[in-house]
């Protein structure tokens, strides 16, 4: 947490966020088109960013685009926010959904853990309900596999998709259609990523969900900091978050 407050106590880097927030994935060319100056002290900026976990980065052919990342800024929020009044919650709240924008989300988080916890983590459905809303996810965990997202609360299916990708412990891709309500359902199928990459004694776990049309209801992502929040308190410290949104449905 540091390394988050350094880099958001600089006004040019708070500038960089806000144009990360007011449009996603831009080049660095773009980003410096905005700001008088240097394009070497803007990427100076971005690598701090970068460092503190705000920023991500990714390849499309020649292009290096660089993208918010929400979860240390909910990772502050679960570790004081939430004790105190509601209206500051909701206020965090508000932020983060401001912060993501829609058509491809990609969030970052360090997790001190094996990949083969992590993994664990992902596919054993007692476990994930710990940390996403106490929902159950039943598949065999193949590739061409179907799953399924249950809560006890519901009578049908939350959520289905497939299994695209399986690569234990590093790689999952599942195609999503969520079934929660008619709204949600409207917007069709998704895909998400997770990909594990282990770092010293802990684990780097980036998930991307992308194939998300322009303007997509944020019910489909809006979660996913929270939800990376329960995950690396879970494995750390075997305990659940008790915000709001945890127990939304548990």
């Amino acid at each position: 947490m540091d390394l988050v407050f350094k880099a958001l106590a600089d006004p040019t880097r708070r500038e960089l966020l806000d144009e990360l927030f007011r449009e996603d994935g831009q080049t660095l060319s773009a980003l410096g088109a905005r700001f008088e100056m240097t394009r070497f002290g803007i990427a100076k900026h971005l690598k701090l960013l970068e460092e503190a976990g705000l920023v991500v980065t990714r390849r499309r052919g020649r292009e290096k685009l660089h993208f918010l990342n929400p979860v240390p800024i909910r990772l502050i929020h679960d570790r004081w926010v939430s004790k105190y009044a509601e209206p500051w919650a909701a206020a965090l709240s508000d932020l983060k959904s401001r912060l993501e924008s829609p058509m491809e989300k990609i969030f970052e988080i360090y997790i001190k853990t094996t990949p083969e916890r992590l993994w664990e983590a992902i596919t054993t459905s007692e476990i994930r309900s710990k940390y996403q809303f106490g929902n159950t996810f039943t598949s065999d965990w193949t590739p061409g596999g179907k799953f399924q997202m249950h809560n006890v609360k519901a009578d049908a299916p939350l959520g289905e998709g497939e299994n695209i990708e399986v690569d234990p412990p590093r790689r999952l891709v599942q195609t999503m259609t969520a079934l929660w309500g008619e709204d949600v359902k409207a917007e069709g199928t998704s895909r998400i990523t997770w990909e594990i990459e282990p770092v010293g004694d802990s684990c780097h776990l980036t998930v991307t969900h992308d194939q998300l049309r322009e303007g997509a209801n944020d019910q489909l992502y809006g979660g996913w900091p929270m939800i990376l929040s329960g995950l690396k308190t879970w494995l750390e410290t075997g305990e659940t978050l008790t915000t709001p949104g945890s127990l939304m449905y548990a």
